[in-house]
Parts: structure tokens; C-alpha cells; sequence
């Protein structure tokens, strides 16, 4: 069976040589340096106890110092499982999720084609170098010098010239003696539309050569000289030797500057790409016109585990970067990502290194935020969440997002990292948090009680209501025991009045930990203190409380939960009733009034009945039930006020 052309290169893209051969070997951990792609280990091959085997990740290669065994991903799969090559490519193409392909009597025929291809690509690379440097070319190397691009640079790179005629490559090839089909085939003619010769793709251009990993030149990128042109720029077509979507511009040469430890850098286009690297970012590509894409993430992370997409500081620069979210968050692992260097507004790289040098390129590079951070900037940015409704959207469009990262363990980074942002935008005066371990300051206090002059009212003097810290109490010590039904009632419990203001701090820090953490008691304390924690918990009204006593149990947390927020909205319900009673009060009261505080009264005394009768803060009400000491000495209070009131009257 014969293989397509292209597949085992791509077949390779995909394929991480660390990987395959990490299953059979364990890593020197001293001499190995992962980010590099650099791994060492004792050979498979051979019995040693030293580490001379290298797998040079990012070139594919293997090679071992004792032995001299050597190889490429699939000669290891062949020699380790002991399989043929068809059999040996069948193991990794399944493995990197590409379909073999059916057989292909013509593939030798092809893979000839493409070869031929290749030699006419480099004849017309000699062309247009040889075309700037006629007369022809006088206004595109005054174009050259206005953007910095020496001659080194420009013989670096193989910058050439397209003039402005119609057959001036294809009657040059045709000299040469290049058949007509093969200069179509490679996409550097069209044929005509009228019945004429064929005319060149590109014209009036400045040519930039595009080489694959291996270095050949498979298409050319083209500036326009005239600033009319429908197209600034001009890629080559879709041919047997390029696909734009699983090509990127310098390649070969990035490859082996990240190799030797520099930053991956992702551009938006070949100037860019030039100026990074001889400002000394030799590890630059650019996609070619596109949208990142899968295949090229592929290809990044082959590079390095961590490239920087470095866009333009424009609208159209930040609209590319969010295309690139969408793209990475299903392709993502561990060690695996991307981070993002936005340009000053208006600027791209080429344009800082030329106004500010190569130290403010650096500086921006050294900013480059992880991805996390832009997706919560793209779902945030210019929006107002002053309601419910709009938190929850917002909720519901980072769930959705971060329900494509395939991989738990990211997912669940990623969701306590929103987590912690969203913390940070709707409660900016909490406590501040420290380090990368997203810790609190230890010097912080809890929130200080109401002052005098606060409790001079009715309301904020309920603030030490023992039954509602009661109930705050079970609240938290709930889910503390039973995390993961933290996520049903995470609204509730935000919007919690804690009467007590430590119990308001251990609200707080069970918020910023992701629902059903296992380890979310643990974190409160480290947050709050042991001893704090231990103390809500052992509380004897708390400790006896069954979802305390059958921890995990989250049918009982629900019934729990639900219960004791229905019970604060009713007393709740009741304080407020009092307060605005009071203020009715300084006017006149009647029997409206007296009806209202009947009712509130009422509505407490349901609330209370169940768990609190025999409590010695609690007295017996008129009709038998339980109500608290203070509050019925306020209503009793009130009823004298409007007695008095009303007799006066």
C-alpha cells in the first residue's frame, strides 16, 4: 500500500515523539528540560544505567550515544513493537486521530509529480530575486529600505519582485523548458479566460517564498506595490504542494530558534514575522491570511508547549486572538496552551520594534496573558451585570465555553480561575489575594459590626439575632461537609445577609472555591483559620444537625438548605415588617398597622416553631408557639406605642 503525499508529514506534525517513546522509557528528570522538547533517558534498544538516549522532541529524532540507534516516531513503533512500517503508521495515525487512507495505486506517480513541482518552485524563487534587482524592481527596493529591510536581510529571507506583466514568469519557465501544466499546477499561472496564454498569478508584487518544515518552497506570499490593488496581499492558490491551513510562514527556521530556547511568537503576517526575527526573535511565524487553525495549533505545539500569539493592537488584531480561543480550548492539555501579547493600539510588531525597539517588544511578551484571562475579557468587556439575569447569562457563556476543554483537570482549573475573576468584578472590596495560589492576605480582618449609630434602628439591631447566626451557621457548616451541592445554591448563599460578621468571612472564602471541591473545608481554613472552622463546626446546634452528622449526603444537604433559606426569608420578612411599622408610627397608626404586625408575627412564630421551642431565648407566644425573647419584647414594645397612639387620638 502506497500512502498519499503529505500524509506521513502531517502524521509527524501531529505526532509527539516524547510521547510515543515515554511509554517505554522513564526520563532522566535532571538532564531532561521538557519545554525545549530536550528528553534523556536509558536507552530501550540496549541495557544501561545511564541516561545516553535523546529524543530531540521538536526535530522528531531520536538518537542514543551507546548503541547509535536512531530514528523518527514511526522506526520506534517499529522497532519497540516490532511491527512493519504500514502496521507501525496504522498504530500512530490512530493515535493522532487521523483515518488511513485507502490504498493508492497512484502514490508513487504523486509523490514524482510533487517533487517536480518543488524544482519549478525554486526556479521561480530565482527569478523573482533576480527581478528586484533590475530596474524593474527600483521602486520595490525603495519600498524595502523604508521598512529597515537590508540586504542581508532581504538574501535571508529571498525577498523578490513580481513585475507588472502578464506573462513575464510563465514566458520565462516556458524558456526554460518547464512544461505548461506543471507552472499551472503550481499555482504561479492562470489560464486565460479569452483563449490566450495563461497569465502569472502574481504581478507587481513584492514575493516572499513560503517553505515548509523541510525548507522547500511549496508557495509564495505577494505585497501589492500599488496601494489600489483589490489585495494587499496575495497567497498563492490551494495546489498538490499547499494547504494554507497546515502551513506557517518561517517554519523550518522558528523551529530551530525555539529549539535553542527561544519564545514561540505567532505574527500576523511575513513583515512582522522578519522583523521579529532580526530584532532577535528568530523562533516567529505567521499563519498565511487565516484564522489559526487546528492543524496549525498542531504545529505550534510541536514547536513548543506554550507559543505567544503576538496580534496587532487593533480591533481586528483582538477579533483574531478571540478566533483563536474557540479554536485551542478543545485541543488543550496539560503543559499544553497558548498565551496572548497584544500590541499597543494601532501597533504591530513591526511597527514597535521600528518606533521602540526590540526591549519594547520584550516588555509586551513578557505581559502576555493566559488564555483564561482574554476569554473572560471577551465575555466581559463593555457589558453591565447590574441585574441577576445578566450575571446568570454571563454564568451560562463561560460554562458553555469552558464545557468544550476536554481535558477534567484543565476544565476545572479553568473554571476556578472564572471563578476567582468573577469573584474579583462583583465583589471588588474583598480580600485581596496573593501569590499564584490565589490565597488571601493572612493580615486580613473580618468586616467590623454595625456602629452605634447604626443600631439605632430597629433593623440593624437584629443584626444580633441569635436564631438567624443559628441558621447562618447550618448553612455554612453544610456545605462545607457536602461541597458539591455548593454549585445548586451558590446564588442563595452569595446573596446571604450574614447577621455575623465571621460567619460573613467563611461565606466569602467558600465562594471562591470551586464547586464540589473536595478540599473545600481545608482551603476555608487555611483561609479563615483552623480553629474558626472547627468551631462553626462543632457548634452543638450545628453538630447535631443531620446533614452535619451524614456528610456527602446531598439529597439531605438540599432538603437542608432549602429549608433553612426559606426560614431566613421569612424572619427576615418579619424584621422588615417591624422597621417599616416604626417609621409608619411617626406619623399615625391604626388598624392597618396593628393587622401588619399581627400577621408578621405570625409568619415568625411558623418559622421558629420546629427546631427552637425549648431554647431558653425563646418564650411562648399567645397561640403556642415559640418566638424569640428580644423580638417579642420589641413587638410587645410597638403594641403599647400604638395603643398609646391610638388613645391619644
Amino acid at each position: 500500500m502506497s500512502l498519499p503525499p503529505g500524509f506521513l508529514d502531517e502524521l509527524r506534525t501531529r505526532t509527539s515523539l516524547s510521547q510515543v517513546v515515554g511509554r517505554k522509557v522513564i526520563w532522566d528528570q535532571r538532564k531532561s528540560n521538557q519545554g525545549k522538547g530536550d528528553m534523556w533517558a536509558p536507552c530501550p534498544f540496549h541495557h544501561e544505567k545511564t541516561a545516553s538516549f535523546h529524543v530531540d522532541d521538536r526535530k522528531g529524532f531520536y538518537y542514543c550515544f551507546g548503541c547509535h540507534a536512531k530514528g523518527d516516531a514511526i522506526s520506534f513503533v517499529r522497532e519497540t513493537e516490532n511491527v512493519d512500517f504500514m502496521e507501525a503508521v496504522k498504530i500512530l495515525a490512530e493515535e493522532a486521530g487521523m483515518q488511513m487512507p485507502a490504498m493508492d495505486p497512484r502514490a508513487q506517480e504523486k509523490s514524482d509529480h510533487r517533487t517536480e513541482l518543488v524544482k519549478v518552485m525554486e526556479m521561480a524563487v530565482q527569478h523573482f530575486r533576480l527581478m528586484l534587482k533590475t530596474g524593474a524592481g527600483a521602486a520595490a527596493r525603495d519600498y524595502l529600505d523604508r521598512r529597515g529591510l537590508k540586504d542581508a536581510t532581504q538574501e535571508k529571507f529571498e525577498i523578490g519582485f513580481a513585475p507588472d506583466g502578464w506573462q513575464g514568469l510563465w514566458d520565462h519557465l516556458r524558456g526554460k523548458g518547464v512544461d505548461e501544466q506543471k507552472i499551472l499546477d503550481c499555482g504561479l499561472a492562470k489560464p486565460s479566460t479569452k483563449g490566450g496564454k495563461p497569465y502569472d498569478t502574481f504581478r507587481n508584487r513584492i514575493m516572499f517564498p513560503i517553505r515548509d518544515a523541510r525548507g522547500r518552497c511549496i508557495a509564495f506570499g505577494g505585497r501589492a506595490m500599488d496601494p489600489n490593488d483589490n489585495a494587499k496581499y496575495l497567497n498563492s492558490p490551494e495546489t498538490a504542494l499547499f494547504d494554507k491551513s497546515r502551513t506557517l510562514y518561517n517554519h523550518g527556521p522558528a523551529r530551530e530558534a525555539a529549539g535553542k530556547g527561544q519564545p514561540l511568537i505567532v505574527a500576523e503576517g511575513y513583515m512582522d514575522v522578519i522583523a521579529l526575527s532580526e530584532a532577535g526573535f528568530g523562533a516567529a511565524v505567521a499563519p498565511l491570511g487565516t484564522a489559526i487553525t487546528e492543524n496549525q495549533l498542531a504545529m505550534l505545539w510541536r514547536i513548543a508547549p506554550e507559543p505567544i500569539i503576538a496580534l496587532d493592537g487593533d480591533q481586528a488584531g483582538l477579533r483574531a486572538a478571540m478566533r483563536v480561543i474557540d479554536t485551542a480550548l478543545p485541543l488543550l492539555e496539560a503543559g499544553q496552551s497558548v498565551r496572548f501579547a497584544l500590541m499597543p493600539e494601532g501597533q504591530d510588531p513591526d511597527d514597535l520594534i521600528r518606533a521602540k525597539g526590540a526591549k519594547a517588544v520584550q516588555e509586551v511578551l513578557d505581559q502576555a496573558m493566559p488564555m483564561v484571562n482574554l476569554l473572560w475579557q471577551r465575555e466581559t468587556e463593555g457589558k453591565v451585570f447590574d441585574s441577576p439575569e445578566r450575571r446568570a447569562a454571563l454564568d451560562k457563556a463561560l460554562r458553555e465555553k469552558i464545557a468544550h476543554i476536554k481535558d477534567p483537570s484543565i476544565r476545572n482549573h479553568y473554571g476556578q480561575a472564572l471563578k476567582d475573576m468573577r469573584w474579583d468584578l462583583f465583589r471588588p472590596k474583598r480580600p485581596e489575594r496573593q501569590g499564584q495560589g490565589g490565597g488571601f492576605r493572612r493580615d486580613w480582618q473580618p468586616p467590623r459590626r454595625a456602629q452605634g449609630h447604626t443600631k439605632s434602628s430597629l433593623l440593624a439591631a437584629a443584626q444580633d439575632d441569635v436564631t438567624h447566626r443559628l441558621r447562618e451557621a447550618v448553612i455554612l457548616a453544610t456545605v462545607l461537609k457536602t461541597p458539591a451541592i455548593l454549585g445548586e445554591f451558590e446564588y442563595q448563599i452569595e446573596t446571604m445577609d450574614c447577621h455575623d460578621a465571621l460567619y460573613a468571612a467563611i461565606r466569602d472564602a467558600i465562594l471562591r472555591a470551586a464547586p464540589g471541591d473536595d478540599g473545600l473545608t481545608g482551603r476555608v481554613s487555611d483561609i479563615i483559620g483552623a480553629e474558626v472552622v472547627e468551631n462553626l463546626l462543632t457548634h452543638p446546634h450545628v453538630a447535631i444537625a443531620p446533614a452535619i452528622r451524614n456528610p456527602g449526603d446531598l439529597e439531605l444537604a438540599r432538603l437542608t438548605l432549602s429549608e433553612e433559606m426559606a426560614k431566613l426569608k421569612t424572619e427576615r420578612g418579619l424584621t422588615l415588617e417591624i422597621a417599616e411599622a416604626e417609621e409608619d408610627l411617626t406619623a399615625a397608626a391604626d388598624e392597618t398597622v396593628t393587622w401588619r404586625l399581627a400577621q408578621a408575627a405570625e409568619a415568625r412564630n411558623q418559622a421558629v416553631r420546629s427546631r427552637q421551642e425549648d431554647s431558653k431565648d425563646y418564650v411562648r407566644a399567645d397561640n403556642g408557639a415559640a418566638i424569640d425573647k428580644e423580638e417579642r419584647a420589641k413587638l410587645d414594645a410597638l403594641m403599647k406605642r400604638i395603643t398609646f397612639t391610638k388613645g391619644r387620638r
